[in-house]
Order: C-alpha cells, then sequence, then structure tokens
C-alpha cells in the first residue's frame, strides 16, 4: 500500500503546486499605458521674438492759436473725426478786418504817389535831352519813382499779412484724425504774447507700436545671418501679431517699418517701428502692448505641439521621448517663439526622434509605453 499512495501523492502535490502557478495573480500584467506620438522633422519656421512696446500715433497735431484775440465759438464736436482743413474755432475777426481795411488803404495812396513819381520821371526824361533841367534834378525824379515803387511793394506785403492774419482768426485742422477736447472755451483770449494750445488731433488709422529690442538679442540674430542658420525676413515683409491684454492676438496683422539706429545708453535697447490698421480705433495712444515679431526665418525649424511640453518644478521645459524600445525618458528642450498650437524648439531635439503628444499624465519615464497612433500599427511589445 505504501509503495502504490507514494506515486499518487507525488502526482497530487505537483498538480497542486502547478495550479498555484496558473492563478490569476501569477498570470495578470499590468498593460502597457497608451499613448500617441510624433516623429520630428525639420521645416521652414519663422523665428518670432515677442516685444514689449508702446502704441503711439503716426501724426499729431497740437492746434493753437497764430494770432492774438478772444474765442468766439468752438465749430466742431469734441472725439469726433476731422479732416484736414475743417473749421474748429473762430476768434473774434474784427481787429484784423480793420488791420486789413488799414494795409490796404495804406496801399492804395502809395500806388497814387508811385504814379505820381513815374509821371514825373518821364517828363524829367524828356527835358534833360533838351539841357531844360539839371541831371541832378532828373536822378532825384528817378530816385523818387523808385522809392515809391518800394513802398507800393512794402503794402502789398503788409496787405497780406493782413489777410493771413484775419484767415488765422479762423482755427482750422492741420491734418485728419481724431480730435480730442477743447483747451479753451468761448470768451478766452488766446495768443496773446505766447502760444494758446486750443485741441490736439491725433491719426489714429493706421497707428504705430514702438517696440524695445535689446542689443544682446539683436547682436545674437546678426551672428545667426552671419553663420547661416537663419535667414533674414525684409522689413516690409516682416509680419507682426499684437497681443492684447487678456492674451488674444489683435485679428489684422502689422509690419515692421523700421529699425532705429541710435541705442538708449540708460536700457541699451532699440527701438524698432511697426505698424497695424485700426480701422475700429482699437488701439489707442499710450497703451503698452506685446507684438510677437517675425525677424528671421529657420529653413530647418524643429516645433512641437504645446500640449507634448512638461516643465519640472524650476520650470525647465521637458518632452517625453520615445526610443527604439517604445521605452519613455525625459528630453529637456530649449524653447522658442510661439507659433499657433506649437512651440518653436531651438535645442535638444533632432529630426527623428519621437516625443509622446498625447497620455503624457500616463507614461513613466524608464516604462514601456504603447504607440497608439491611428496612421501608425499598435505596438505590441509585452517586454517590461
Amino acid at each position: 500500500m505504501k509503495k502504490l499512495f507514494a506515486p499518487l501523492f507525488l502526482t497530487a502535490l505537483a498538480l497542486a503546486i502547478s495550479a498555484c502557478d496558473k492563478s490569476p495573480v501569477a498570470e495578470t500584467r499590468p498593460p502597457l499605458a497608451k499613448v500617441r506620438s510624433e516623429v520630428i522633422a525639420t521645416a521652414p519656421l519663422s523665428v518670432n521674438n515677442e516685444l514689449s512696446g508702446r502704441v503711439v500715433a503716426p501724426r499729431v497735431a497740437q492746434v493753437s492759436a497764430r494770432v492774438a484775440g478772444v474765442v468766439l465759438k468752438r465749430v466742431y464736436t469734441e472725439g469726433s473725426e476731422v479732416k484736414q482743413g475743417d473749421v474748429l474755432f473762430l476768434i473774434d475777426p474784427a481787429p484784423f478786418q480793420a488791420d486789413l481795411d488799414s494795409a490796404q488803404a495804406a496801399l492804395r495812396k502809395s500806388e497814387a504817389v508811385a504814379l505820381q513819381a513815374k509821371l514825373q520821371d518821364q517828363r524829367y526824361a524828356e527835358l534833360i535831352g533838351i539841357n531844360a533841367i539839371s541831371r541832378q534834378d532828373h536822378d532825384n525824379a528817378r530816385a523818387a519813382a523808385q522809392q515809391a515803387n518800394a513802398d507800393v511793394a512794402a503794402n502789398k506785403a503788409a496787405v497780406q499779412r493782413a489777410k493771413l492774419n484775419l484767415g488765422y482768426a479762423t482755427v482750422t485742422a492741420p491734418i485728419s484724425g481724431r480730435i480730442g477736447r477743447a483747451l479753451v472755451t468761448e470768451g478766452a483770449l488766446v495768443g496773446q504774447g505766447e502760444v494758446t494750445p486750443m485741441a490736439r488731433i491725433q491719426q489714429l488709422n493706421p497707428i504705430h507700436v514702438d517696440l524695445t529690442q535689446s542689443t544682446r538679442d539683436l547682436d545674437n540674430l546678426r551672428e545667426a545671418f552671419r553663420a547661416g542658420e537663419l535667414q533674414q525676413v525684409g522689413k516690409q515683409q516682416a509680419r507682426a501679431t499684437l497681443i492684447r491684454d487678456n492674451g488674444s492676438a489683435y485679428p489684422l496683422p502689422g509690419k515692421l517699418l523700421f529699425t532705429d539706429v541710435t541705442v538708449d545708453p540708460s536700457t541699451g535697447q532699440i527701438i524698432l517701428r511697426s505698424e497695424f490698421p485700426n480701422p475700429d480705433y482699437d488701439l489707442l495712444p499710450g497703451s503698452f502692448v506685446r507684438v510677437r515679431l517675425e525677424q528671421a526665418v529657420n529653413k530647418e525649424g524643429i516645433s512641437v505641439p504645446q500640449r507634448a511640453i512638461l516643465r519640472d518644478s524650476a520650470g525647465i521645459a521637458q518632452v517625453l521621448l520615445i526610443d527604439a524600445d517604445n521605452r519613455v525618458q525625459l528630453q529637456p528642450v530649449q524653447l522658442g517663439g510661439a507659433h499657433n498650437d506649437r512651440w518653436a524648439v531651438t535645442s535638444g531635439l533632432k529630426a527623428g526622434d519621437r516625443i509622446v503628444t498625447e497620455g503624457l499624465q500616463h507614461a513613466r519615464p524608464g516604462e514601456q509605453v504603447q504607440i497608439d497612433d491611428p496612421t501608425l500599427p499598435l505596438a505590441h511589445s509585452t517586454d517590461r
């Protein structure tokens, strides 16, 4: 009996151990995290710099009184649009009309004297031919005629000046634009011994934005241009995008006009002027804004989706890099400017690298992942 039951016991023990090995706990393995990825490829990419600046009016006219007088009426509506030549104020024209009348009377008198002197000079010219008068008398008559002509010219200038002053009594807009509040009221005495500002006109469409950029950034760009790493964008082709206070982009694109040739010694910065359409007057002079300015083009640029960027506690940008075994690892990257929903990468990645774009919260560095791209076959590796 002992010889019969011993093999049976050993067989039962072996079956029990085998059953334990095939338990659900032993067979179950955690599934691989599914992620979506993107293979890095180079493409022409604009190099953008986000600069701060201030909105300024291209043309500003300080309307001032050009003659002394009392303001009779304000003609324009404050805050309205005015065109060049529109009447803004009326100054009492009575004194200037009187000056004009006096100048015209003086002119007529001088013209009469000039006529008399001319006729006398002509008569003396005939008499000198027969020696009826002395040469001195003839010379005096000719000089008197010339002096009378000079008086006529002076009086004509006085009449012209009086007409100008009378015209200045009607204050008109020197430029077209948006006019602000009136700085004087009816009954005010203006232009009496000093310049009296009366209103201010600003051209608002198009409008300028003066940006500041450090000379160090400009030097880095110049070095990249000389090394052939970047291509320079022409001034008229350089696009500018204005960023509002709420972070949204201004819908109308702008352009770079020019770069100043002088560096501010106190800040070490240089001025770049850009221009934006402003048909609805959304941009007002004096406002601080940010502008994303395209200053160069990288023919072999690299960009990644913004959602693929991770940041550590120190704020360093990183991506999850997938190797040939579908294992992920953290890869620090240096970011450039933003392009729609993508970040430009200046260092840390090269063409052919594969990064995780979706499922970052499930992928752990050092572990394998399952690539679930719609255009790629699923990875079936189960090695851990």
